[in-house]
């Protein structure tokens, strides 16, 4: 089995879809312009999807309070420093550094909206 994509309800799928686009390389597959506002957004490779859509919209999780550990997407990221940097200039906020004997460099973000976005530079990468 291959996985197709990855879905979450946000609170706001227009502007983060547009955020996730121009911050972190997605491109917009296919998108609804009627509510729920589902947006299929695929990652430069063109083979991993994540799907966000506001359906119940009294339902989105409180992505800002929960634990990273508990819900976060990952990218790899040949620079987490520059990566973070980056997206702390567009609105991120760092909340972990880890740096590991292996080499490993994992920075957790939570995006404009409080979704946990992690960069990882793996000492042996996985992918």
């Amino acid at each position: 089995m291959k996985i197709e994509h990855f879905a979450y309800n946000v609170s706001k799928p227009v502007e983060i879809a547009a955020w996730y686009c121009e911050n972190l390389g997605f491109v917009v597959k296919h998108k609804f312009d009627k509510a729920p506002h589902t947006h299929f957004l695929a990652d430069e490779t063109g083979q991993v999807m994540i799907e966000i859509y506001c359906n119940p919209p009294e339902e989105v999780p409180d992505y800002a309070n929960m634990n990273p550990l508990q819900l976060h997407l990952a990218f790899v990221s040949p620079d987490p420093v520059a990566d973070a940097e980056r997206l702390i200039a567009a609105g991120c906020v760092e909340v972990d550094d880890l740096q590991f004997d292996d080499g490993t460099h994992l920075k957790m973000l939570k995006d404009p909206w409080g979704f946990s976005i992690q960069l990882c530079k793996r000492g042996t990468p996985m992918v």
